[in-house]
């Protein structure tokens, strides 16, 4: 019998749009180069199940642009919003304006296209790199995917550059967001953390967040008030939650299906990311864009709260400051599992369970 190799395919998906494809015995992923270096699909082949959502509006014909006649830019970037993984660089959340630049919601990187060049095309292994210059902040990105034979994992290498001759505030994070039929009531979350603050109207006017917000991440069988965050409601309960995980013991989680009988798990370095921004859009919010028909779950590696824009980080004290000439990177892996009690996962891909 022939050993299992890797491949990598260039392609075209609806509208037109650029789309390359790695993949293994375990695993397919798709990278849209031309729209922010989106993460637009991931596949475990063993079931045959995509693990990430898709937006009921779809991707939006290449050449429209990334500018809306929307009232804001999260309207434009909503509009533009396929599901799927952005890297969200260098602003989270909403617009503001940082050293007489306006920064989008969610950040330029994540709508900007990206160039792309084949790294490695063997039977072993087959990686891209992908760059991008921002326009409106002083930096360069790029971003290396591999996915190699023998590893059920996408291995992730990202590295920032500031190109400025003066020091530069920056939010980095992932915006992995999963759909059915993977996410479904049951699914269980797995987080090494100790504290959930709720995203809400008491983040106080200096952008701290109050105290009274604050509630213990559970662990083990704990679980307040007899609701267990870990654990994804069953229909038909409609739920909206969006909140921030901190204080963690270790830089992964994993989220599994028992009914499908397998888990995605994701790993990366919390000294770069120490926070951990959940969203559960499950049914729950009506009128744009939702309107009750989303079902849609994100668990975010970040480096800054509240999800406010770079301004209330900064006044929150969370954003991290890159010197005039630096650089900083970090390496991520997005793996798959069957499905078990996970008791850690690397950044190199390597997962052990019970």
């Amino acid at each position: 019998m022939p050993r299992p190799t890797c491949s990598l395919r260039e392609h075209h998906l609806d509208h037109g749009y650029r789309a390359v494809t790695l993949d293994n015995q375990f695993l397919s992923v798709t990278l849209l180069p031309e729209k922010g270096a989106d993460i637009y699909s991931l596949v475990y082949k063993p079931r045959q199940v995509d693990v990430l959502w898709k937006s009921p509006w779809g991707l939006k014909k290449p050449g429209t642009g990334v500018v809306s006649h929307g009232a804001s830019t999260e309207a434009a970037w909503l509009e533009h919003y396929e599901g799927g993984w952005q890297l969200i660089f260098p602003n989270g959340g909403d617009e503001c304006r940082y050293k007489g630049a306006v920064l989008n919601f969610h950040g330029e990187a994540s709508v900007l296209p990206w160039d792309y060049r084949v790294v490695r095309r063997s039977a072993s292994c087959v990686s891209v790199e992908l760059t991008v210059q921002l326009y409106r902040s002083p930096f360069r990105v790029r971003r290396t995917v591999t996915v190699e034979r023998s590893l059920a994992a996408v291995l992730l290498h990202e590295t920032i550059e500031n190109q400025a001759e003066e020091d530069m505030h920056y939010m980095w994070g992932h915006h992995p967001a999963f759909g059915a039929p993977f996410l479904a009531g049951g699914c269980r979350l797995q987080l090494p953390a100790r504290t959930f603050t709720s995203h809400d109207v008491t983040i106080s006017p200096s952008s701290r967040l109050a105290p009274a917000t604050r509630s213990p991440w559970p662990q083990g069988q704990d679980a307040p008030c007899g609701v267990d965050p870990r654990v994804t409601p069953h229909p038909p309960a409609r739920v909206t939650e969006f909140g921030y995980i901190s204080e963690l013991e270790a830089g992964w989680y994993g989220l599994s299906n028992p009914s499908l009988g397998f888990g995605f798990g994701l790993a990366w370095p919390p000294e770069i990311f120490p926070y951990v921004w959940f969203w559960q859009e499950l049914r729950g919010s009506f009128g744009y864009p939702w309107y009750g028909r989303c079902y849609v779950m994100a668990v975010e590696p970040f480096t800054s709260v509240p999800g406010c824009g770079l301004e209330r980080a900064i006044a929150a004290g969370t954003a991290p400051v890159l010197a005039a000439g630096a650089k900083t990177e970090a390496s991520l892996a997005a793996v798959f599992f069957e499905d078990a009690e996970v008791r850690s996962i690397t950044n190199s891909g390597q997962v052990t369970v019970d």
